[in-house]
């Protein structure tokens, strides 16, 4: 076995149906007053929900959370952070607004309470992004760590299933990319397998019964375990990707996760051939069946779009793309190859079927 360094970095997590009732009591538990929900403007009536359960600690609302965390968008928070002068921030919702709550932490510390509502596992890292004039520039800083998350099923039961495929994908990159991270070790591996078999079958079930509660928990699990090992590792040519294709062109999140996976990991496979036998057990695959294929296949179960074109991506600008994701290199277990790359991007702009 290859020698290690482990050092955990995990918040706090409240876990279980109705969990959400104890937010006041995490709120005195870390000393705050005065709070602010955040929110996007679809999500409105969960941050009410949240505001009654804080009852005197609620004093304010910042509902124009949105994707890849604008820096302006950042002032406007911390403007309305600083009017209710507040001491914590709750963030309900997906990555953009978690994303939000962490960039108040990391540029003006403000501590946050995590309440996720989609399964991609942002909650439990220390990493971060801001964009600015059209790139996007991420990080990792335990500053940014929520000091506590609430994974309450409850709050994710109607999630369209559409965002219920994507952003649980969006989960599986980080779990399999922390596979074969410099950071990655025994207990990484082990959560990853398990967070990749319990999202995958959670996926599948949820596309036929979207209501299913039990199948709602166990995406909340395989989103806890995904986002711990994204917390505890490293990340590759995978998140480059979709950074650069999201932060600068203003492509969804969650969705170019989807696309782009299955061709990252079949760019990566032949140098990673015991993470591609773990990942293959995690979903179940059978023999003569390959990972990258495997994953292509769970996205078009889910009706997720396969292809960076379906997304609003235009083919004159993949090679912008490639230039720009070469610029800061990610460790990589492949070396990065400017042509290799630039066909990966069209395969992936085309939809084509991963080998």
């Amino acid at each position: 076995m290859k020698p290690f360094t482990f050092d955990a970095r995990l918040p706090r997590v409240l876990f279980g149906e109705g969990a959400l009732a104890q937010l006041a009591d995490e709120a005195a538990r870390l000393g705050a007053r005065r709070v602010i929900v955040l929110c996007t403007p679809q999500q409105t009536d969960q941050a009410d929900q949240v505001r009654t359960l804080l009852g005197a600690y609620a004093v304010a609302t910042f509902d124009r959370a949105v994707m890849h965390v604008p820096v302006a968008t950042v002032a406007e928070a911390h403007a309305a952070a600083r009017q209710g002068e507040v001491d914590l921030a709750v963030a309900i919702g997906g990555g953009s607004t978690i994303g939000l709550a962490k960039a108040l932490a990391l540029l003006h510390d403000l501590p946050y309470i995590a309440v996720p509502t989609t399964y991609a596992g942002s909650e439990m890292t220390p990493i971060y992004g801001l964009t600015e004039q059209g790139l996007k520039r991420t990080g990792s800083d335990p500053k940014v760590a929520a000091r506590a998350v609430v994974y309450d099923p409850l709050l994710s039961r109607h999630l369209p299933i559409g965002l219920t495929v994507t952003s649980g994908i969006n989960a599986i990159a980080h779990a399999i990319e922390g596979m074969y991270s410099t950071d990655a070790n025994p207990v990484i591996s082990l959560m990853a397998e398990e967070g990749v078999r319990a999202m995958a079958a959670a996926i599948d079930g949820l596309v036929a019964a979207p209501l299913d509660a039990d199948l709602r928990s166990q995406a909340l699990y395989g989103a806890w375990l995904c986002g711990t090992v994204l917390g505890n590792a490293g990340m590759g040519l995978h998140h480059k990707l979709c950074h650069t294709l999201g932060g600068s062109f203003d492509l969804p999140h969650a969705e170019v996760h989807t696309v782009v996976l299955p061709h990252a990991i079949a760019y990566n496979a032949a140098a990673i051939p015991e993470v591609v036998a773990r990942v293959h057990r995690a979903l179940g695959g059978m023999a003569g069946t390959s990972v990258p294929r495997l994953l292509f296949d769970l996205a078009r179960r889910g009706g997720a779009a396969v292809s960076l074109r379906d997304l609003g991506m235009s083919a004159s600008g993949l090679d912008r793309a490639t230039d720009i994701a070469l610029q800061q290199r990610y460790p990589n277990p492949r070396p990065l190859e400017r042509n290799a790359i630039r066909e990966l991007l069209q395969h992936a702009f085309e939809g084509i079927t991963p080998t």
